[in-house]
């Protein structure tokens, strides 16, 4: 499926979104932003079907951060609002991605910049082409972080770290992102692709129900105290249990046999 500047592809119970302009390194732009949103309508659409999504880039990047082109138009001396498309269009994307029903594996397959790099940011597992690099490009242009940077940074990596990157305006390579716990696992350029697909079929044949759930509680939890996730926990695993999946799971534990989960 075609969208503005992004493609869907259906592959079994995975669905690859990538973003598709490498004109511009896959920049983001508000045409590209609404087909996103649309392609994730066609995801959430098939739901019963789609159990694992993939993000990845185009081309020889993943993405170059937000589009600038056009952007120095502005008559000298007038106000310009930077961040009105933050919320009118970053962030309705961001929150679909956080309440996707199913996991994301996000496949850095070049430069993850400025916006570029929340979007890599929000997989549940984050993989990487070893030539990959991750950059907060905004103090290069004046402007500060956002896409929720400031947020998923000091918790993945901590305070010092995520200033550091965000002052500095430096490169982050693969490797020293690996090194630093901000991604999951760095492949050679040639396979990355290959292992994002075994990865994602793996998390697809799992029990969609109980992986939604996990994801839910991670998320939640750097916002909870003990007891508010103690009580989550409680409410998730309720819900795990009702499902067919964990019926399934047990059966074949105890009959020693791999689980077939239908996602339900």
């Amino acid at each position: 499926m075609q969208f503005k500047h992004v493609t869907l592809d259906i592959d079994g119970a995975v669905a690859v979104l990538k973003l598709d302009h490498p004109e511009v390194m896959n920049a983001v732009s508000m045409d590209m932003l609404g087909g996103l949103m649309e392609a994730l309508d066609a995801v959430e659409d098939r739901r019963d079907e789609i159990r694992c999504l993939v993000l990845t880039g185009a081309g020889r990047a993943f993405c170059a951060g937000a589009n600038l082109q056009g952007r120095n138009n502005t008559k000298p001396g007038a106000r310009t609002n930077a961040g009105a498309a933050l919320e009118t269009a970053y962030h309705p994307f961001l929150r679909r991605l956080k309440n996707l029903h199913c996991p994301i594996v996000t496949s850095v397959n070049g430069a993850a910049a400025g916006a570029g790099m929340s979007f890599a940011l929000m997989g549940d597992m984050i993989l990487c082409a070893r030539s990959s690099y991750f950059l907060q490009a905004f103090r290069r242009i004046g402007l500060v972080p956002d896409c929720g940077s400031t947020w998923l940074l000091p918790r993945l990596i901590g305070k010092a770290r995520s200033v550091e990157l965000s002052l500095l305006g430096e490169r982050l390579p693969a490797e020293k992102a690996l090194e630093w716990g901000l991604v999951n696992r760095v492949h050679d350029d040639a396979v990355l692709m290959d292992e994002t697909m075994k990865l994602a079929h793996e998390l697809a044949n799992g029990p969609t129900v109980a992986l939604s759930l996990i994801r839910k509680l991670y998320w939640e939890s750097p916002e909870n105290s003990f007891e508010d996730q103690l009580n989550l926990e409680f409410e998730s695993q309720r819900t795990a249990g009702a499902a067919e999946d964990f019926r399934e799971g047990v059966t074949a534990f105890l009959e020693k046999r791999p689980a077939k989960f239908k996602g339900k």
